[in-house]
């Protein structure tokens, strides 16, 4: 797999005749300028809204990235023609290149393109759509969207808009479920809560993705951290409202998949469990969810059910539950879209949930009364671009390669190819990695191995990350909580092993040396010098652990001879073979500027070749705080100037980039002398944003940073 998307899946037909999708280029249109709507009440009437079966021939969807290219894929296998939106920044995505017809949103940020609704319909209407899908993240959830979308004549692909409202909020959905004998956790009134009833977690009403939540230990800390989560919850909902809850320890996420039709049918499609989370997000799911019993999994199905015919559910859905470690279940949401790990159920159950989905919004019922029979286990790992051990910070940048092996079993869905750039308005994730198989460890190998094997160069990726989560004993053996990456971190983000970066860095001085030879490199040894010399070294900085590395070989008679004692085997540009402690390793390399990417059959290692003296001009100030990535400055501490005092740990300056905010903490107690950070000002990586002296004279940080994510309407940034 090459960056495209790809599944084994074979989507289902809706039994009504298809309009053939437009050959050819991808037209565009302007929705700034688009005026194809006729008058409201006529599009209404004309499109048969609230009437009978409706056939999609265009369907236009209104998101981006993996999802939106995931819906065009089934899109084409249903003859069904398809239309993008897309903003400035996204001018040539992924999505945008596979949809027949794409509709500029001008601008880049979200709000400004994305969450407009009224410019989305427009776009439908222009480009001569009958049917809009929103994906999920952005306006998926958004009661007045569906309206808008269903008013203008359209079929909207998702639950009725009253479905969606119903469960906007946690608190009313919360009651709604207590009203229909779900089980859920009693609220807290954080006004009268006592030491008993901690720990408590503070939940956004209005929006998930773990934004406006917070764990609180200590009654001292409840009225701060109440106020920093409603303010963080109104910046990125427009609601302030905060609900205080038990916080269950080392509970576990647990969801039901739901699809119901128009004419009574419900079914639930098994479990999935999705408890490995960083910041309240989901990393890694999987379905069926491991060790429930027979009894405990129909308790959740039943809750899944009423659930949805509590609210007259109709098309795909989710119904999540938290799991004590008593096992008894609680009703966490209920979530009014499809979900990001929507493919591990469709892996299992054989079925195209987005094909169900059209159905369903044609007006067909669900092809049985009751769904198929599971088979198997399936495994999906989200592939981020960003550094975990840095506090999960998201990165940039030219993506020049992204490979996953293409073997039986194995799903790729993704928004990006080698070439694409990833930028900061939207979400880190590249791709979501899945594979099934009959038994859950077969899976879990095979999704392990799979990304293991992954070519990915450019941006710092969680690929160790999730290779060794899948491997790490209390995942093989079940033992699943929300708590892992609290526990675990620090051994799943520990530097490679010396001995393996030596390696990797000396096949990367060898292969330098090949490519430096006159003519063609040489399949062996051929074109080395016959003559004894001086040793050749070469220095490499391993990214993103910053370690430095000296590969010194000698060019001898029979070819290079490493002075650590290893033996070359075979030595090209983008190959080498080595022979250590009597096994044989083989190094792919690939070299773009001053970085070289080594991939090997057990890891993945990316160089900066260094140049041979350091340039004494070179050099930063000690004690400044640098940009860890581009973004924009959106405030500083009050009272911040030159010849303040600041304490170690304390914030200084906040970036927000990718969707989250990130706060530049002072790295130890001094005097700050220069602050070139201002609101609004646009910096990139490695800007100089201030500078703190203290007695010692503290060495050159890359700014420390804490980040916060700020919005959950992004495809990949859903409730967790």
């Amino acid at each position: 797999m090459t960056g495209t998307n790809q599944t084994t899946q074979t989507a289902r037909t809706t039994g009504a005749a298809r309009t053939a999708r437009t050959t050819g280029a991808a037209r565009t249109a302007d929705a700034a300028g688009a005026t194809g709507a006729t008058d409201a009440t006529d599009a209404t009437d004309a499109a048969g809204a609230g009437g009978g079966p409706r056939t999609i021939s265009t369907l236009l969807v209104a998101n981006r990235g993996e999802i939106a290219c995931r819906i065009f894929r089934t899109c084409r296998a249903l003859g069904i023609a398809t239309v993008a939106v897309y903003s400035d920044a996204d001018a040539d995505a992924l999505h945008v290149r596979e949809a027949d017809t794409a509709v500029r949103l001008p601008g880049a940020a979200p709000s400004d393109t994305y969450l407009r609704g009224d410019l989305v319909v427009r776009a439908a209407l222009a480009a001569g759509a009958d049917a809009v899908h929103p994906g999920y993240g952005f306006l998926s959830e958004n009661a007045a969207f569906a309206r808008s979308v269903r008013d203008a004549g359209l079929v909207w692909v998702g639950p009725p808009a009253e479905a969606v409202e119903l469960m906007a909020s946690k608190t009313r959905a919360k009651e709604l479920m207590a009203a229909a004998g779900v089980p859920l956790l009693a609220p807290v009134d954080p006004e009268k809560a006592g030491a008993a009833d901690l720990p408590l977690l503070l939940k956004a009403a209005a929006g998930g993705g773990g934004r406006g939540m917070r764990i609180v230990r200590e009654l001292a800390d409840l009225s701060g951290e109440l106020t920093a989560a409603s303010a963080e919850a109104a910046a990125a909902f427009g609601d302030g409202e905060v609900f205080a809850e038990p916080y269950v320890e080392r509970g576990r996420h647990v969801e039901v998949q739901i699809m119901a039709d128009g004419h009574g049918a419900v079914w639930a499609l098994g479990t999935r469990d999705c408890s490995l989370q960083r910041r309240h997000q989901k990393v890694v799911e999987e379905a069926p969810a491991p060790g429930l019993g027979d009894a405990l999994r129909d308790r959740l199905h039943e809750a899944a059910v009423t659930a949805a015919r509590a609210v007259g559910y109709r098309g795909a859905g989710t119904v999540e539950f938290l799991l004590g470690a008593d096992g008894r279940p609680y009703f966490l949401e209920m979530n009014t879209r499809l979900q990001v790990e929507h493919p591990v159920t469709e892996a299992v159950f054989g079925l195209d949930l987005v094909a169900l989905q059209l159905r369903v919004a044609e007006g067909e019922p669900l092809p049985a009364p009751a769904p198929p029979e599971p088979r198997g286990h399936a495994v999906e790992a989200r592939l981020y671009a960003e550094d975990p051990a840095r506090d999960w910070q998201p990165q940039t940048g030219p993506l020049l390669t992204l490979e996953v092996p293409d073997e039986p079993g194995l799903r790729l869905d993704t928004g990006y190819t080698g070439g694409d750039t990833i930028g900061v308005h939207y979400d880190p994730m590249l791709a979501k990695v899945v594979a099934h198989a009959p038994t859950r460890n077969e899976a879990v190998r095979l999704l392990a191995r799979a990304l293991e094997r992954a070519r990915i160069h450019g941006p710092v990726t969680n690929r160790d990350l999730l290779v060794r989560s899948l491997r790490h004993p209390d995942f093989r053996a079940a033992r699943l909580d929300t708590g892992f990456y609290d526990r675990h971190l620090a051994a799943l983000t520990a530097p490679p092993d010396e001995a393996d970066l030596r390696l990797a860095a000396l096949a990367a001085a060898l292969a330098d040396a090949a490519a430096r030879q006159d003519g063609p490199g040489p399949t062996r040894f051929g074109a080395w010098r016959n003559i004894s010399s001086r040793p050749q070294v070469k220095r490499y900085r391993a990214e993103p652990g910053g370690t430095e590395h000296e590969a010194a070989y000698r060019t001898g008679r029979t070819g290079p001879v490493p002075e650590t004692g290893e033996r070359v085997v075979a030595v090209r540009p983008g190959h080498v073979t080595l022979e250590a402690d009597s096994l044989t390793r083989h190094f792919h390399l690939t070299v773009h500027r001053d970085t070289v990417y080594v991939d090997t059959a057990t890891g993945s290692y990316t160089f900066t070749a260094l140049p041979r003296f350091t340039d004494p001009t070179d050099r930063t100030e000690p004690g400044s705080l640098l940009a860890p990535m581009p973004g924009t400055v959106v405030r500083v501490a009050e009272g911040l100037g030159a010849g303040a005092s600041v304490e170690a740990g304390q914030p200084l300056i906040w970036l927000e980039a990718m969707k989250m905010e990130h706060r530049i903490l002072a790295p130890a107690s001094g005097t700050l002398i220069a602050l070139h950070a201002a609101p609004g000002l646009q910096v990139e990586v490695g800007a100089l944003l201030a500078v703190v002296t203290e007695p010692t004279d503290a060495a050159t940080a890359p700014a420390a940073a804490e980040t916060t994510d700020l919005e959950s309407a992004d495809p990949a940034e859903e409730n967790a």
